[in-house]
């Protein structure tokens, strides 16, 4: 079991904002090749670990049985004015992990990731655990044990108990650590026999954008003119954090591009990886925040004592990544004029999305081989999971998901480019395992299709499932577009 040391809860991210502009050639990284003869496992290191993933709110569903109360999610999926759902049955995998872990096993995952539930397992975020959450985390891990599959556990996932956000506004309290440390050392204490995979935190970087800037995810905190919200701070609440112990932590990234070869689009760039990425790797890695963040945040920003700083580096034995696109930077010098400026205002940069081709949503695959190499150039090449990566299709696309055949098939290219370009990556996850319920609305991004119309929620294998199947079963006739005739079951109702 790794060691658990302080660190941070460090929490922002990225602008997701998109524009039309047009396009932008760019080459491939130096390095990079298709692998001859078509894709398979044998063209990554050994040892190396494929899996896929879900999350325990959008898997789950059971929103309201055996003693799991609300969790900040669930009182934003059924407030007023939110339209996208919400995770009361999902996709069921309280009820039907079972069949599901077989479903795994027939993919030929070699390892699962999925998140532990805080409500579930501690109705009140603190004091009792509930017997029936635990029953159930157990007999889960058993039964990925005994179907050869790996556990990788994730201990919150954007679900914080209500009960916590009501009590002291959670992460933006001091109180918040006491309750993280022994909700974890539950975990570790009932699970770590047979767990030895733990990200702490997912993506707390996004989780400050969307809960505490702008306002379109729990706890909805934001102020004008950057949101619309009933209560928070947006110029310094996602600046604020915690300290907490972590084993491996989480980001949501993305590859910065700048939009142009001008100096003011490359400057700006490199804000962006600084507000974005070393926001949290520099202190993890180096003590302390980014220079640029430190002048243009200002006193928003928490200083790190002598004692924190030593504590900081090296602390986290893996970096989980979550990565699923490239972003265009331009410079935006009017951003910076404001007296109060939020998180994104001081990048004092656009980030816009770009899609080259006319034809459908399509993500160049360098991207990816463009993230790891400047982990390793600008990190000291740490241990990597990239924890999710995939692609988003309209959920009644039953079965024929080529467009997603063809990403999986890329981007797993150029992983192992990156491998062989030493990148210290130790494995990958699909996202997603099977149709979930979609946090924000929108596509799904499943390998397998699951009927919500029909009260079982029945699986069905998509062509990336098959895809994927035979990549992992070592078939190197899996080619992008040319998934092979294999079958693989439907579950079982």
């Amino acid at each position: 079991m790794a060691r658990l040391l302080l660190s941070r809860v460090a929490m922002l991210l990225v602008a997701a904002a998109a524009a039309a502009a047009e396009a932008v050639g760019s080459a491939a990284p130096s390095g990079s090749r298709e692998l001859g003869g078509g894709l398979s496992r044998d063209d990554f290191p050994g040892g190396f670990v494929f899996g896929a993933g879900t999350s325990a709110y959008q898997w789950e569903g059971a929103a309201a049985e055996d003693g799991r109360p609300p969790s900040v999610w669930d009182t934003f999926a059924h407030a007023a004015g939110h339209h996208t759902g919400d995770g009361d049955v999902a996709a069921n995998g309280y009820h039907k992990y079972k069949e599901d872990v077989k479903l795994m096993k027939e993919t030929g995952l070699d390892a699962f990731r999925f998140s532990i539930s805080w409500p579930r397992l501690i109705p009140n975020g603190r004091g009792e655990v509930n017997p029936k959450g635990l029953e159930y985390y157990n007999n889960l891990i058993n039964e990925l044990l005994n179907h050869g599959i790996e556990p990788h556990a994730t201990l919150f996932q954007y679900d914080l108990p209500q009960a916590l956000e009501d009590e002291y506004n959670g992460w933006l309290s001091p109180q918040i650590i006491d309750d993280f440390t022994a909700y974890s050392d539950v975990c570790f204490r009932e699970f770590g026999d047979r767990v030895t995979n733990w990200t702490t935190l997912n993506e707390p970087n996004a989780a400050a954008l969307l809960g505490y800037d702008v306002g379109f995810a729990p706890p909805v905190r934001c102020s004008e003119p950057f949101g619309n919200c009933p209560n928070g701070n947006s110029v310094t609440e996602p600046y604020i954090e915690k300290q907490h112990g972590v084993i491996g932590m989480n980001i949501f990234v993305y590859d910065f591009i700048p939009l142009t070869n001008s100096t003011e689009d490359t400057t700006a760039t490199e804000r962006a990886k600084a507000f974005c990425t070393g926001w949290f790797l520099d202190p993890l890695y180096h003590g302390d925040y980014p220079d640029i963040m430190k002048k243009n945040a200002g006193s928003k920003l928490p200083k790190f004592s002598n004692n924190q700083s030593e504590i900081l580096v090296n602390s986290v034995d893996f970096l989980g990544v979550n990565y699923y696109s490239i972003m265009y930077v331009k410079d935006d010098p009017q951003a910076a004029s404001s007296n109060e400026r939020d998180f994104l205002a001081d990048i004092s940069a656009k980030t816009i999305y770009m899609n080259n081709s006319t034809v459908q949503y399509h993500v160049p695959p360098y991207g990816l081989q463009g993230v790891l190499e400047y982990f390793k150039q600008y990190y000291g090449n740490p241990p990597i999971y990239i924890h999710e990566n995939g692609y988003p299709r309209n959920q009644d696309v039953v079965f024929d998901d080529g467009p997603r055949v063809d990403f999986l098939s890329e981007h797993l290219t150029s992983l192992a480019n990156s491998a062989r370009n030493g990148s210290n990556t130790k494995g990958y996850f699909v996202w997603s395992l099977m149709d979930l319920y979609e946090l924000l609305g929108g596509s799904t991004y499943g390998l397998y299709y699951v009927d919500f119309a029909d009260k079982e929620l029945k699986r069905y294998p998509r062509r990336s499932a098959i895809w994927y199947a035979d990549f992992l079963k070592g078939r190197r006739a899996a080619m992008p577009g040319r998934s092979s005739d294999s079958s693989l079951p439907v579950s079982s109702v």
